[in-house]
Formats: C-alpha cells, sequence, structure tokens
C-alpha cells in the first residue's frame, strides 16, 4: 500500500519469520491433471473456509449492532444512547483488535500478500489465527474493510501450504496459492471468473502476468463459489437494483471515458489521503495496542457525523442506491471524503480487512454526485462507471473489475465498464497504493541474482 505499508511489511516478515522460506525443498513438478486436482480441493476448501468466516461474522455483527444495545438499553436509557454506542463499540473493537496484534502477531496485509506471491510463491500458514481473529473484530467492530483480504489470506496461505508439504516447485507452489485467492474472491463476490481474474490481476500495475495459473484458479473459484452458495443459501446473480438503463450510445461510451478519468482524479485524491494519515500513524506504528484503539475512536467519531461510513459498504452501496440522490450532491461529496478518511484511519491503524467495496462505496457515491450535476449522465452509467474507476486506478485490476461489476449490477453495461476502466487504469499508471506490485520479469531477474549469490558464495 503506502511506504507506511511497506516497512510494515518488511517488520511483519521479521517477526514471523519462515524457515521453509530460507531453506526451500521443492522437488517435484505437478501435471495438468495433478494441479488439476489440487485446485479442485484448493475451491472446495476455500468453500467451506469462506462459509465458516461468513457465518462468524454475521453473527458477531448481529450480536454488537442488535442483539446488545437491545440489551443494555433497559438498564443504560441516559447513558448509551444510540450515538453513545456507536464510538463505544468502535472504540473498544479498537482494543480488542490491538490486544489481537500484540499478542499473536502481525498478520500482514494486501502488499505482504501481493509480496509474497511472487517471492517465493507463498504466503506463511503461521499468519492465519491471527489474520482471522483480527480481521473479525476489525470488520465487527464497524472498520471500513472487508473480508476480501483475510479470505484472500486465509486461503491463499492454504494453497501455498499445500504445494510446500508436496514438495513443489517454486512456480507449481505459486498456481496453488492463486487457486487458494481466487477461491477466497470467487465466494466473496459471487462472479468466480471476475473473483480469479482479479487474483491474478492484482499482484501487477500493467496486467495479468501469471497466465499459467488461469485455468486452476477459474477452477477454485467455481468450486469455492457453489459451495459458499449451496451452504449460506444466498442468491446468485446481481446484487444491486440499479434503476434500468436505456440502450446504449456513442453518446454513452463518451461518458463511460470521462467517468473513468474522473474516477482516476478522485482515487488520486484516495491516495494522497491515506498516505497521509499513514505518515501521522507513523508515530505510533510500535505502540499497537494504543493506534488500534484510537483508530476505532476515529472510526466512531466519523460516523457520528456520517453514519454511512461505518461498515465496508457492501451492504451501504443499496442504500446509496436506494436513497442517495435525497442525500444532495454536496452531502454525497462530503460522505466520499469521510468515507476515504474512515478507510485510511482504518487500515493504518491496525485493522485488519480490504478496501475493495470501500472503493465501491465511494465510486457509487461520486458517481451518483456527478449525475445528480449532470443529469445527461444516467445515475446508473455514473455510479457504476466510478465504482469501477476508483478500484481500478487503486488495485490496478481493470479486466476483473469489470467483470465483477457487470454481475453485482446486473446490467449490460461492459462496453461502458470496459472503457472507464481502462480509461482511468492509463491515467493512473504512473501512480500507486500497492508498492509490492510488479512484473514477473523482476520477479524472475531478483530469482536469479539470489542463485548467482548463492552460487559465488558456495564457490566462495
Amino acid at each position: 500500500m503506502s511506504s507506511t505499508a511497506s516497512n510494515q511489511s518488511t517488520q511483519i516478515a521479521t517477526n514471523n519469520p519462515d524457515p521453509a522460506q530460507d531453506t526451500p525443498s521443492y522437488e517435484r513438478e505437478l501435471g495438468y491433471r495433478q494441479t488439476i486436482l489440487c485446485s479442485a480441493i484448493i475451491g472446495i476448501a476455500g468453500g467451506l473456509v469462506a462459509t465458516g468466516y461468513y457465518y462468524v461474522l454475521e453473527g458477531s455483527l448481529h450480536l454488537v449492532w442488535h442483539t446488545l444495545p437491545q440489551f443494555l438499553a433497559p438498564y443504560f436509557p441516559t447513558a448509551i444512547p444510540p450515538w453513545n454506542y456507536v464510538w463505544i463499540a468502535t472504540t473498544i473493537g479498537g482494543f480488542l483488535v490491538g490486544l489481537t496484534l500484540h499478542f499473536m502477531g502481525l498478520p500482514g496485509e494486501v502488499a505482504l500478500v501481493v509480496d509474497k506471491v511472487h517471492d517465493p510463491g507463498r504466503v506463511s500458514l503461521r499468519q492465519t489465527p491471527a489474520m482471522i481473529v483480527a480481521s473479525l473484530f476489525s470488520i465487527t467492530a464497524g472498520g471500513s474493510a472487508g473480508p476480501e483480504a483475510p479470505l484472500v489470506q486465509i486461503n491463499g496461505s492454504f494453497g501455498g501450504w499445500l504445494g510446500n508439504k508436496l514438495k513443489l516447485t517454486r512456480p507449481t507452489t505459486r498456481v496453488l496459492t492463486f487457486c487458494g485467492m481466487s477461491a477466497a474472491l470467487g465466494a466473496f463476490f459471487g462472479a468466480p471468473l471476475g473473483g480469479a481474474l482479479f487474483a491474478l490481476e492484482i499482484p501487477h500495475r500493467r496486467g495479468l502476468e501469471y497466465y499459467e495459473a488461469i485455468i486452476p484458479a477459474v477452477l477454485s473459484a467455481i468450486l469455492s463459489f457453489f459451495v459458499f452458495r449451496f451452504n449460506t443459501g444466498l442468491t446468485i446473480g446481481g446484487m444491486y437494483h440499479f434503476a434500468a438503463i436505456p440502450k446504449l450510445s456513442l453518446m454513452n461510451l463518451g461518458q463511460g471515458a470521462l467517468l473513468g478519468a474522473l474516477g482516476a482524479l478522485v482515487a488520486i485524491i484516495f491516495i494522497f489521503l491515506f498516505r497521509s494519515i499513514g505518515y501521522l500513524s507513523h508515530y505510533l506504528e510500535h505502540r499497537t495496542i494504543l493506534l488500534a484503539t484510537l483508530g476505532g475512536l476515529s472510526i466512531g467519531l466519523i460516523a457520528l457525523a456520517f453514519p454511512q461510513t461505518l461498515f465496508f459498504g457492501e451492504k451501504e452501496i443499496e442504500l446509496i442506491v436506494e436513497t442517495g440522490a435525497t442525500f444532495g450532491i454536496k452531502m454525497l461529496l462530503l460522505i466520499v471524503l469521510a468515507k476515504m478518511l474512515a478507510v485510511s484511519c482504518t487500515l493504518h491503524s491496525g485493522f485488519r480487512g480490504g478496501f475493495i467495496f470501500p472503493l465501491f462505496y465511494i465510486g457509487a457515491a461520486a458517481g451518483l454526485a456527478i449525475s445528480l450535476a449532470v443529469p445527461q449522465i444516467h445515475p446508473t452509467i455514473g455510479m457504476i462507471c466510478m465504482m469501477a474507476a476508483v478500484n481500478v486506478a487503486v488495485t490496478k485490476t481493470p479486466i476483473s473489475t469489470t467483470v465483477i461489476l457487470s454481475v453485482l449490477s446486473d446490467t449490460a453495461m461492459v462496453p461502458v465498464l470496459v472503457i472507464a476502466s481502462f480509461v482511468s487504469f492509463l491515467l493512473t499508471t504512473q501512480v500507486c497504493l500497492i508498492q509490492t506490485q510488479r512484473s514477473r520479469v523482476t520477479v524472475a531477474a531478483d530469482e536469479a541474482n539470489k542463485i548467482d549469490l548463492s552460487v559465488s558464495a558456495s564457490a566462495g
């Protein structure tokens, strides 16, 4: 992410050494059928993990934000009104996140996962328990971070662990790691193809490069998606009910390009704010409990002024779609800025989670504000294109973002979405939030250098 996050990744690697990374024992290559079998196993396991995580998370959210307030109301009718409960709950949640990180260790974040996918091709399983606990506390506390990043790390580490147990080569182990990541995103997004492509795009800044993992990754995503939906009973298809759009015209394509540019601008503002908060939090990064507690308090205080910023945005986007127009342009833009601040405080204070749905939320609110200001732009086109453009500018995933949003929105807007995504992508090639994103050519060169150094050392 930011330079602060990159430094934190180095610290995590130091505090959580993985001996197998320094003394690899990889020997085997898998045949194609064996690879497919492993990807199927990872996909089924990923769906079961996503199911368990989903039920624990939903139960925790219901307990903290429904059951407890109703239970406490008769005993503290004046001391804990609803607005007081919000900041108290988020602060306690932050304290619990801090305790988890202090006693269980730092489980890493998106930048670390991306780095480990490149080299050594897997994520350490040792960090999984801390990630599970910290992310559940983080999301339950109302943080602006979603479950996609924790699930990616949990399932990705399982794929890497399987590769390590089978003593596979690094490239083959990396494929299984991608299968785990794809299984997580396929279940979470409800879009198996989009989830697999997202897992394969996010390690890079300029397009998907680990092409050999596409088929196994998609298979894992499909099986995980099936297992997750079968166990949870969640519907298949569009998640949001956008207003129907008229038949697309060339003017709509031009609007997509314009919205792509505006989405890139919004993303740049977010990255600047994110880095600024990271710079401020740097002074407390070694005081884990205090930083997380202050982060929880910040999230609660922001939510007092803008309740829409609470939680990671999956369900809150529906509110923007249905009633956002009643907020007005000024209020929508303020919500965008407040959400940016909430995401930054969440992730820099030690809360664990992903920023994909928060970015979608920022894009939806900004897109609706633009459509209100420029009536010629249909609200559905404005929102979905801005959701894509903002996310692509930050994550560098133009193909998968288009696929995912076309499924979530249940609209026939792929031509416009593609234009918005790629305009945003091309305008922000020099802007990067996830610092560990890099080309596989660079990874191969680094690996060759390591081999040369080890040979030289042996000869010496």
